[in-house]
């Protein structure tokens, strides 16, 4: 079961006036669930995307790059779950690119005008005849409150669908924001089996919109991690259809880029912790911070060593306080001069090492006491500088291997 994550409602999400969505089952890899969503977007949206840096990188991810970077306006998305399209050579891209075609022949599009997103299984030929004769009902679904239905869509191994809203004021206009996810394992930074798309109606100047997607990305989605392994079709969408009457937010910087920045980062972050939530066989909510670095960077290293590490991450599945494994993630973390006598480890409000050894007041009995919550989070002082990061992770159960065994069947 997901940590403390409930399936969104329908009535909670706002719809995004310039983004309609339709969903059908297609047959992609089963019978009988949804499988293939578009998005509909009016003239005027523009459109960023994050994608993995992996370099085996799946065709759609490639075609989307070469969509985005002709600038045609972007104004359809199309996405199929149960077939990754990945690992399928010159193939792969000529079938990702034909359902760009067929979507846009159906839209009077041009095919740069729209891009593909594919998760799923991996090596295994897209189904494009499924796809394309899915469309057409995908798109007589088309409606601007299908947000529940879109994240249902897209699932694979995720247990629930995952969506969140907000509205923020920018002048004296209200601005909506309103986004899906999908992800639950081979799940880590620079994105993974991950998608996410995220619409506002403000209105965004096209020079900070590849800004935006990357600081909020940077801010949420590459800030989780369920197995360290990173995909091979990780996508982080961010839509903008410009329908909120304020001005044009030309800078990240100036109180309105803010305003927008912190609203959507707000949004981001509960999606991405949802993926965290629902990672496979995930029992335990892990938040990891470390602090007293001199870089941020050294300080995710430290984090992810720890969150990475699957001692530490099945101890926590057996609420069993052997604390030295997060003690001995720190040391292997790669930081060549850290001093182990000015590190603190806390769980939660337990102070469980201080000056690199044990704390003497520390009881094993009050470390329990937090393994055993649902919610846990490790807080770690470098006592080397100001600096600060923060990593979210779950832990390992015997559940997580028997997903990952049984994925393909």
């Amino acid at each position: 079961m997901p940590v403390n994550l409930s399936a969104p409602k329908a009535s909670d999400l706002l719809p995004i006036p310039g983004v309609r969505i339709g969903v059908a089952e297609a047959g992609i890899r089963k019978l009988g669930r949804k499988d293939l969503t578009v998005f509909l977007l009016d003239e005027g949206t523009r459109v960023a995307g994050v994608f993995t840096r992996n370099r085996f990188c799946a065709a759609p991810v490639q075609v989307c790059r070469e969509h985005l970077a002709q600038d045609a306006g972007i104004r359809a998305l199309v996405i199929n779950t149960g077939n990754a399209n990945a690992g399928t050579g010159e193939e792969g891209l000529r079938r990702a690119r034909a359902t760009c075609v067929a979507l846009a022949g159906r839209l009077d599009l041009g095919p740069a005008q729209v891009l593909p997103f594919s998760t799923g299984v991996i090596m295994e030929p897209l189904p494009l005849d499924r796809i394309e004769a899915g469309l057409q009902a995908a798109l007589a679904d088309a409606r601007d409150d299908h947000w529940v239905r879109a994240a249902e869509g897209i699932m694979t191994t995720d247990t629930l669908p995952k969506a969140f809203s907000a509205k923020i004021l920018i002048g004296d206009a209200t601005v909506r924001i309103t986004g899906i996810s999908k992800g639950a394992g081979m799940i880590r930074p620079n994105m993974a089996t991950m998608l996410g798309f995220l619409a506002t109606d403000a209105c965004i100047a096209p020079s900070v919109m590849k800004q935006l997607a990357t600081e909020l990305a940077e801010g949420s989605f590459n800030r989780v991690t369920i197995d360290g392994d990173t995909s091979t079709n990780d996508s982080f969408v961010v839509i903008a259809t410009n329908k909120a009457r304020h001005a044009p937010v030309t800078s990240l910087d100036s109180g309105d880029g803010l305003l927008l920045k912190n609203g959507m980062m707000e949004v981001a972050r509960k999606l991405a912790q949802a993926i965290v939530r629902d990672g496979e066989g995930a029992t335990k909510f892990i938040t990891v911070q470390v602090a007293g670095g001199r870089t941020g960077e050294e300080c995710r290293q430290v984090a992810y060593a720890i969150a990475h590490s699957p001692l530490v991450k099945t101890a926590f599945y057996a609420s069993d306080p052997n604390l030295g494994r997060i003690l001995a993630a720190v040391g292997y973390a790669g930081i060549e001069d850290l001093d182990q006598t000015l590190i603190d480890l806390f769980l939660d409000d337990v102070h469980v090492a201080i000056k690199g050894g044990r704390n003497p007041a520390y009881r094993e009995e009050d470390g329990q006491r937090v393994m055993k919550q649902s919610e846990i989070t490790v807080r770690v002082l470098l006592g080397r500088g100001i600096a600060a990061d923060t990593v979210w992770t779950c832990d390992f159960s015997h559940e997580y291997v028997t997903i990952n065994a049984d994925y393909r069947s």
